[in-house]
């Protein structure tokens, strides 16, 4: 997969598939999958340093898992988030943050919103850069929505999507994350633009899907927003070989003759 398959994808419909990732030893693993996209979220705020929001993430956190994950699946296209209010400090700050997410490994970067910065993704992207832009519920204004909420309900709010769908197409980005946004709308803004768009928890519509690989996985607890889907129960079987571990160690066990070194 690379930044030239993405038009060919929507024209044959082949849908994509994105994943996160932010740790080489997942990334060794995708590395061996069909999943097309990796993506080093800015949602590893929560996911691996375990924050309410994405927002605490650094710039030079993200670099090192762009890295880590880069080391791990080198043949994979790897898309790295802009963190909060990296690209809302002046045109100089931002590029510094995309040179460092794309020297650490990325194939692309992604950024929330396109209202007052689509120069900056024209710059961007005419510095050689490919942009993946995001629209919907962007986790980086969660303080400004009013938590994790659906967008896109009303017909001021759609035609706004609408609006700024295709102003991240104009502006350049080679793709487009639709999240949390009402299905039927998801399928007009795909329909009308030629860039592949991704959905999660945008309906059925979408060129693409992507989910948090850990949700996936069926690793995380608690309550699951309703687009998420594990397709194996990864927490019960983690705790589960922790148990025959501990049973095997405290029982004599481990480690079995085959497993010491003698002499």
């Amino acid at each position: 997969m690379n930044i030239l398959n993405f038009p060919e994808r929507k024209r044959n419909h082949e849908r994509v598939v994105m994943v996160t990732c932010y740790d080489f030893t997942m990334a060794s693993i995708l590395a061996e999958s069909p999943v097309d996209i990796l993506l080093v979220g800015d949602s590893a705020a929560m996911v691996m340093h375990g924050h309410d929001t994405t927002l605490p993430i650094s710039v030079e956190e993200m670099a090192m898992h762009v890295r880590a994950v880069r080391r791990g699946a080198p043949g994979k296209f790897v898309v790295a988030d802009l963190p909060f209010l990296s690209y809302r400090k002046g045109k100089s700050a931002a590029m510094e943050a995309v040179e460092q997410l794309m020297k650490a490994g990325a194939d692309a970067v992604k950024l929330e919103g396109i209202r007052g910065q689509e120069s900056l993704v024209r710059h961007i992207v005419d510095s050689g850069v490919p942009v993946m832009g995001h629209l919907g519920l962007t986790p980086q204004s969660v303080r400004q929505l009013g938590g994790f909420r659906v967008q896109g309900r009303n017909e001021d709010d759609r035609e706004r999507l609408r609006s700024e769908a295709l102003a991240c197409q104009q502006a350049g980005c080679f793709s487009l994350v639709l999240e949390c946004v009402p299905e039927s709308l998801a399928a007009e803004i795909t329909e009308s633009l030629d860039i592949v768009t991704i959905g999660i928890g945008a309906g059925i519509d979408t060129d693409g899907q992507v989910l948090v690989l850990q949700d996936l996985l069926g690793l995380t607890s608690g309550q699951a927003p309703r687009f998420v889907r594990p397709f194996m129960n990864g927490r019960k079987q983690v705790l589960e070989a922790l148990e025959a571990f501990a049973e095997d160690v405290r029982e004599g066990g481990f480690p079995a003759p085959a497993e010491r070194y003698a002499g």
